[in-house]
């Protein structure tokens, strides 16, 4: 096995859950992913679902597993790779 192939089983380092848009019933249309870095993130995003409203990052490691570490909007995006 090559030394440079990557751990695909390795947990990700966050958790977010994002807003696209209202469905027509007026509730909240949201997916989750998980991922490590927040500015490729984002960037896959705005290719994917370019009408994304916001999202709120949880951690997925250590003492703040589960909690909210953060939160950004299609005008407030993230500025560095990790919170």
């Amino acid at each position: 096995m090559s030394k440079t192939k990557k751990n695909c089983n390795k947990p990700k380092r966050y958790i977010v859950i994002v807003k696209i848009r209202n469905n027509d019933d007026r509730t909240a249309y949201c997916v989750k992913y998980r991922f490590n870095n927040l500015l490729k993130f984002t960037e896959f995003l705005d290719k994917k679902w370019s009408e994304w409203k916001w999202f709120n990052v949880y951690s997925n490691k250590g003492m703040n597993k589960k909690k909210q570490i953060a939160n950004f909007t299609n005008r407030n995006r993230p500025l560095k790779s990790s919170v």
